[in-house]
């Protein structure tokens, strides 16, 4: 799973085409508003829908027609599609549950870029809360495919670490 951001906008294309198809592409780009946000959303969907990848929309309108949701447990409580929740500890995992969530993101695994200066999970309580989680559970933050390959979970995201 790929999360876009205005750091890894120029390396989106060649990331979106090395996805395994079947795999989602969370469009953020928050940096973005208005006209722009929309034109940059139609070009990231064409190619991921051209290369087999689902389109998820984080804070995006309904009617720009996305395959799931994507973000707290408020924003994809009662959303049409796949709901992608974020979760920080096991009370957010809880409350992404209670949403009605399909699976959940829990991070930051490892440190990142993202969010400097914040602590992560480390590898032994993220499989801690992991394992306590009723729903899927998708690591994300400072994540790589040989850090993603250590840790037996549903699944892997990144925004720096695909491009």
């Amino acid at each position: 799973m790929l999360l876009t951001d205005a750091r890894n906008d120029a390396g989106l294309a060649r990331a979106i085409r090395r996805l395994p198809r079947g795999s989602a592409l969370v469009f953020r780009h928050y940096h973005l508003s208005g006209p722009a946000r929309r034109r940059r959303f139609e070009c990231l969907r064409k190619l991921a829908r051209g290369c087999g990848v689902l389109v998820i929309g984080a804070r995006v309108p309904e009617s720009w027609h996305v395959d799931g949701v994507y973000g707290a447990a408020g924003e994809v409580a009662g959303k049409p599609g796949l709901r992608l929740a974020t979760a920080h500890s096991l009370r957010e995992i809880g409350m992404a549950a209670r949403a009605g969530a399909d699976a959940v993101l829990l991070s930051p695994v490892f440190a990142t870029r993202s969010h400097p200066g914040a602590s992560a999970l480390g590898p032994v309580r993220f499989l801690m809360l992991a394992r306590l989680s009723p729903l899927p559970v998708i690591a994300l933050g400072g994540m790589t495919q040989a850090r993603a390959a250590q840790l037996a979970v549903a699944g892997w995201a990144a925004i720096d670490g695909l491009v």
